[in-house]
């Protein structure tokens, strides 16, 4: 069932990344001071940032902007702006913090903001997509239409980075695509006409996968011990923690989650595989170069002793590794252009 807290003013959650400042400013400068909601912002940022964006924020509009702290309650004409290295969760008619499992590679996580508010608040949310690369916050506008709210993203070509708003909007039946001076007058019109509980159908109960992955983004133990995970073996590795990822097909989209919880989306998959594969030809490089000024500090002192066979093998030996690592290094410049999707893709 919802868990909607009686008073809760319309929650709107805001998801961006590369290309979201900006989104995020004019957004903040297009809301009134009289803006009976209360919006919840994600960014995607380091987690040892120090981040600057509700001082950005703050100035943009009327609207009073601070980072999101343990406990505070959803209020009315507030922006609250999840704080680097902590996802933000909504539940019960508050947020609350936590340094759960990374969701495509980033914590705080998009997905994992929609994901909560809409078990939190089903009907009462609407989730909204900015500029950013690749696809978080897909999975998470799937929830957020299941549960009755409001999902919209912002026009292709007006976001710096389209990749985002184009995931999610494939993956769930969003309302609109819009400008961003467009999805600020729509806020403006769901927050004075708000859904009315009382006069809609009961919402149907939470589905179990929701209900888990917002456990344990929340470090709730039921969750994290949980033996009976999700999907269906995949046969890929974590990228984070090297083990096994389960399928799991959700609305339109199919994505990836481990037993301690990392979760992936097709694209974010991708992308970290890259960063591992480069990682291990690094790694694989740095021992051919090792190996072979080994060969030739051996091959000289072969020289040195008048042994000219081993000198002639060892000598053989470090061509043989430099020609290698010549291999491995055209391989490294390559691989990043080899998995780059097409422009609009």
């Amino acid at each position: 069932m919802s868990r909607m807290t009686a008073g809760t003013p319309p929650v709107f959650v805001v998801g961006a990344s590369a290309g979201g400042v900006e989104a995020l400013r004019d957004l903040a400068a297009a809301l009134p001071a009289d803006f009976a909601g209360c919006v919840l912002v994600v960014l995607h940022v380091p987690a040892t940032a120090t981040s600057v964006l509700p001082a950005i924020l703050d100035r943009a509009g009327p609207l009073p902007a601070r980072h999101a702290a343990e406990g505070l309650p959803l209020r009315a004409g507030e922006i609250l702006v999840a704080p680097p290295g902590h996802h933000l969760i909504v539940a019960d008619g508050g947020v609350t913090l936590s340094r759960g499992p990374q969701e495509n590679g980033h914590r705080p996580s998009v997905d994992v903001l929609f994901r909560s508010a809409a078990r939190a608040q089903g009907a009462n949310v609407t989730g909204v997509v900015l500029s950013g690369s690749l696809d978080d916050g897909a999975a998470g506008m799937i929830t957020v239409k299941s549960r009755g709210g409001t999902g919209l993203v912002q026009a292709f070509d007006e976001a710096l980075y389209d990749g985002m708003p184009r995931a999610a909007a494939a993956s769930a039946p969003v309302d609109a695509i819009l400008t961003v001076k467009e999805i600020a007058e729509r806020l403006v019109e769901i927050a004075a006409d708000p859904p009315h509980p009382a006069a809609s159908p009961a919402p149907a109960a939470t589905p179990p996968l929701t209900d888990m992955e917002t456990s344990m983004a929340d470090l709730e133990p039921g969750a994290m011990h949980d033996h009976d995970r999700p999907g269906e073996p995949s046969g890929f590795a974590c990228p984070d923690c090297h083990g096994a990822l389960f399928e799991i097909a959700e609305g339109g989209l199919v994505r990836y989650r481990c037993r301690v919880g990392h979760a992936w989306s097709p694209e974010s998959l991708v992308a970290q595989q890259t960063v591992s594969l480069e990682s291990a030809l690094w790694m694989a490089l740095r021992s051919l170069e090792e190996k072979a000024a080994l060969t030739r500090q051996l091959a000289q002192r072969a020289v040195d002793d008048g042994r000219k066979l081993s000198a002639g093998r060892f000598r053989e030996g470090e061509l043989d590794t430099l020609r290698a690592a010549e291999l491995v290094r055209a391989l490294i410049d390559d691989i990043g252009d080899a998995v780059q999707p097409a422009p609009g893709a």
